[in-house]
C-alpha cells in the first residue's frame, strides 16, 4: 500500500492518479465522497472526466473494505480519500475504531496494489471547536494507522511529491 497525504488542493488526488497510470494495472477508482450540493457533483464529475475512461469508479461512502476485499491481483486500487470516509463514519456517529480495524483487515488482506489517499490536519492551528478538534484527533489516528502499515508514504506539497517512507516506484517522477 501507498499512502499519500497532503493539505486540501495540495495535489495529492493528481499524484496519486499518476502512481496507478505508472503501474500500467488495470485501474479501479474507490471514491467515498457523498455529493450533497452541486459543488460537489460538478467536482466529482470533473475528477471522473479527468480520469479519463479506462477507471472502474466505485462510489462506496462506508463500505470501504468490502470494496477493497473484492479486488483482485493484476489490478491497482485508488482509494479518494480515507478522509471523506472517516468523516462519513464520524458524522454518522459510527465506531470508528472498528471501522478503522475493518479497513485495514481489508487492506492486509488485499491481493491488489492499494493507493490511498488522506489530508493531513494537524498542520494547521488548533481548532476552535470541540466537534472540529476531535476530528482532526481522529484522522491524525487513522493516517498514523495507515502510515504504519503502508510500504510507501508520500507527502504533497504545491503538487510536488516527498517520500515519507519507503520508495518510489522508478521512473514515476
Amino acid at each position: 500500500m501507498t499512502v499519500v497525504l497532503g493539505g486540501a488542493s495540495s495535489g495529492k488526488s493528481d499524484f496519486s492518479e499518476k502512481i496507478c497510470f505508472h503501474s500500467g494495472l488495470e485501474k479501479i477508482y474507490l471514491a467515498s465522497a457523498q455529493a450533497f450540493d452541486e459543488e460537489m457533483r460538478t467536482k466529482a464529475e470533473q475528477h471522473r472526466t479527468n480520469r479519463g475512461p479506462d477507471w472502474c469508479t466505485i462510489e462506496e461512502p462506508f463500505a470501504a473494505d468490502r470494496v477493497i476485499s473484492e479486488v483482485r491481483e493484476g489490478q491497482i486500487l485508488l482509494f479518494d480519500c480515507a478522509t471523506l470516509w472517516l468523516t462519513n463514519h464520524f458524522l454518522a456517529d459510527h465506531d470508528l475504531e472498528r471501522e478503522t480495524e475493518s479497513l485495514l483487515s481489508a487492506i492486509r488482506q488485499c491481493p491488489a496494489q492499494i493507493v490511498v489517499v488522506s489530508n493531513e490536519v494537524g498542520l494547521g492551528i488548533v481548532p476552535e471547536n470541540a466537534l472540529a478538534r476531535r476530528f482532526r484527533i481522529a484522522q491524525g489516528a487513522l493516517n498514523r494507522r495507515l502510515a504504519e502499515e503502508a510500504g510507501t508514504v508520500v507527502g504533497v506539497m504545491a503538487g510536488l511529491p516527498f517520500v515519507l517512507k519507503g520508495a518510489l516506484p522508478e521512473g514515476l517522477l
